[in-house]
């Protein structure tokens, strides 16, 4: 018998054409997979971007230690951070050129702001040297502008602190100012109860001893333009407990 021919089955082949499309497609499926990564990658950039420049422009609120820079003399850029404790019990020794000294109870707790604006000037020595220049007779005696004219200040300004003190009685300390939230460095003290400024000044502090050094300050009105300068702060002394 003859032999039987076997014959092999070939596979289908693909053609070139078919084999190039392929290629081609597979090409342009990596490509445009490659233009979203990198159309991805500049959205998240420019996100970013814009979100820097949005968080740079704003003011940055000032960290608690950083002090306030010095602008000129006894001027600063700005009012000190919150350095006290309003839990704390201060107290203020002042030394006059003259002689004598009294001290004053700080009120921490009823008026911080004032309070700590009050402990950082004065450890800073800005009190120092500084006369009061407007003390009159059965009202107050007036102090804390270094150019002893009463227009001077540090060079910030911060708010009124309502509280239940008044001005019940003689050696009451409060802020001295040229309207409602414009308290800088001067402040006054009182030599008798003075109801009708209730209300409008910050109360904070009260002298506890020494009230009779208060009063020997010397009387000065500057509107009858006086030939003298006040008496001279030497010291002011801050305690902490």
């Amino acid at each position: 018998m003859p032999a039987k021919k076997h014959t092999m089955k070939s596979k289908p082949s693909i053609s070139r054409s078919a084999a190039k499309a392929a290629a081609k497609g597979r090409a342009s499926g990596d490509s445009n997979a490659n233009i979203r990564w990198i159309g991805l990658a500049v959205i998240v950039l420019v996100v970013v971007a814009l979100a820097w420049s949005v968080f740079s422009s704003q003011p940055q609120a000032q960290k608690e230690g950083d002090m306030p820079k010095l602008t000129g003399t006894k001027q600063y850029a700005s009012a000190p951070p919150m350095t006290i404790d309003p839990k704390k019990q201060y107290t203020a020794n002042v030394v006059m050129e003259k002689g004598g000294e009294f001290i004053i109870q700080l009120h921490a707790d009823k008026a911080p702001i004032t309070v700590n604006s009050f402990v950082f000037l004065a450890r800073e020595g800005y009190f120092d040297g500084v006369t009061f220049h407007r003390v009159l007779e059965g009202f107050m005696a007036q102090g804390g502008d270094p150019t002893g004219t009463g227009r001077g200040g540090p060079g910030y300004q911060f708010v009124n602190e309502d509280s239940d003190l008044v001005f019940d009685k003689a050696g009451v300390l409060a802020m001295a100012n040229a309207g409602r939230d414009t308290n800088g460095s001067q402040f006054f003290i009182t030599f008798a109860p003075q109801p009708r400024l209730n209300g409008g000044y910050t109360i904070f502090g009260q002298v506890t001893s020494g009230m009779d050094v208060v009063n020997g300050i010397t009387r000065r009105n500057p509107e009858q333009s006086p030939s003298f300068t006040g008496d001279a702060i030497k010291s002011v002394t801050i305690t902490e407990k």
